[in-house]
């Protein structure tokens, strides 16, 4: 069975539409050197997920980003895919979180208190959009659903399995000429079929397996896998962005006192370092003799 894989899929009698995606070795790398509670971890492998599936929506070349901002002990969730599946990802959580694990129940609110999702779209060519929704619903799969019911009258429906070491999602879409189907109690059959998969299953058999056992019934046409990768999008460029962020003033501020200014990149953990001269460059001041 292939990992690290997104693919599509098609009920095209029915007019609903389905994506698949498979995370091990990318999911690992893109942890990285982060140590998260398993909470957390889950939560932050079904927002990534959930993101690479949204990718499958993008009609031109540019990345997609879902981020959960939370007024609990979890702060943030955020995950940025790209239409060549490749993706980012990272979670941040206060001091207080310890006494949160404690706790008995760990839901979504009680993990991120109230809470909103931003789902920004930006084409490498063209105006970026952002849709935002209020996180009501007690799991990331019915939040992304009520985004969905909100923002673009979509019923949708997703499923995630997470573990430690790999992730899966499973994303079911109606179309709009669903509303011209003569079964329109498709839908709610599709979604009750889907929730059958048990977690063994989802992880021991491959999409085509699944697709066959769940939907046996029914006309499904399974496009070709596309291969995932974890892929940072950080670079030195980037990181002199935004030391020119910091200004000129506190910029040298900081040398004052250190030889250097160091940025690292909270996603990848890659370390970039600025000395004396590279600041004297950025803002093109001259070198002191």
């Amino acid at each position: 069975m292939k990992n690290d894989q997104f693919q599509k899929f098609l009920l095209e009698d029915l007019q609903i539409r389905g994506e698949w995606v498979r995370l091990e070795e990318s999911w690992l790398e893109g942890l990285g050197n982060h140590s998260y509670p398993m909470p957390v971890a889950t939560l932050l492998g079904e927002t990534t997920v959930a993101a690479l599936l949204l990718t499958g929506t993008l009609k031109f070349e540019g990345r997609l980003s879902i981020h959960a901002r939370g007024q609990g002990a979890l702060t943030l969730l955020m995950a940025e895919a790209t239409n060549a599946r490749s993706f980012r990802c990272i979670a941040r959580y206060d001091e207080g979180f310890d006494e949160v694990l404690n706790r008995s129940e760990q839901s979504l609110k009680t993990l991120l208190g109230n809470a909103q999702l931003a789902i920004t779209i930006e084409p490498d060519k063209g105006a970026r959009y952002q849709g935002i929704v209020p996180m009501e619903r007690a799991s990331m799969a019915d939040c992304l659903a009520q985004y969905f019911e909100l923002s673009e009258q979509l019923d949708t429906h997703f499923l995630f399995h997470v573990t430690e070491k790999n992730c899966i999602g499973l994303m079911l879409q109606k179309l709009p000429d669903y509303r011209l189907s003569e079964d329109q109690d498709a839908w709610d059959r599709v979604v009750h079929l889907a929730s059958t998969l048990s977690e063994n299953e989802l992880e021991s058999n491959d999409n085509e397996t699944l697709l066959h056992r769940v939907f046996h019934e029914e006309k499904v046409t399974l496009f070709e896998a596309e291969p995932v990768s974890f892929k940072c999008s950080c670079s030195r460029e980037r990181s002199q962005a935004s030391i020119e962020a910091l200004g000129k003033e506190e910029a040298l501020e900081i040398l004052e006192t250190e030889a250097s200014i160091s940025v690292d990149c909270q996603f990848c953990g890659r370390h970039y370092e600025f000395d004396r001269e590279d600041i004297h460059n950025l803002f093109s001041i001259s070198s002191p003799h």
